[in-house]
């Protein structure tokens, strides 16, 4: 390490894996960004972990943020009365200008050769979903709207534009029908 870069102190600088910054100033003002540091930065991990959802992207956030904080940390020391209110806000706007930059499309000059794999759907050999997808396409809606979504028939009727009427013998169509093809699977558990 160079001399305008001391060794990190904090053992919570050390587990996070960086190093600081060259700061401007003096070694008062590098001390002061070290204290700042070992005092916030478990806040700033909490934080940093309820705006990207995981430790691992929370601690890269941090990093990058401190990284240009403490790079003018004296100038910000003398504008700022709460530098972790200023962090926390560089956080948030760091964390926003990543997610951009991360959904932007990605175009590709030509198709790959290699078509993609697809995963083997979980539910494809289950009974009940077999069951399901042998159904008339109005009677499959309208149990995966009664009982998966929990709608009342009065929805069901309004969502699929048919009267209740219709919705009730759809139903009663439908659970016939899987309670013949289930059979022993769900005896006694009702369907």
């Amino acid at each position: 390490m160079t001399a305008h870069m001391p060794a990190v102190r904090a053992s919570s600088e050390a587990s996070v894996g960086w190093s600081r910054p060259a700061l401007q100033g003096d070694m008062a003002t590098e001390d002061d960004f070290a204290e700042f540091v070992r005092v916030a930065l478990p806040g700033l991990m909490r934080y940093g972990h309820a705006l990207t959802g995981n430790p691992h992207d929370a601690a890269d956030l941090v990093q990058t943020v401190l990284e240009k904080v403490g790079a003018r940390w004296a100038r910000i020391r003398q504008q700022c009365e709460e530098p972790r209110a200023y962090v926390r806000k560089a956080m948030a706007n760091a964390h926003v200008s990543r997610w951009r930059r991360a959904r932007r499309e990605t175009l590709l000059a030509e198709f790959p050769d290699v078509p993609a794999v697809e995963s083997p759907d979980r539910l494809e050999n289950e009974p009940l979903w077999q069951a399901l997808r042998g159904l008339p396409p109005r009677q499959r809606a309208v149990v995966v709207l009664r009982y998966y979504e929990g709608l009342s028939e009065a929805e069901i009727a309004d969502t699929l534009g048919v009267s209740a009427g219709t919705v009730k013998s759809q139903a009663s169509k439908a659970l016939a029908t899987l309670r013949r093809r289930l059979g022993p699977v769900f005896e006694g558990g009702g369907v």
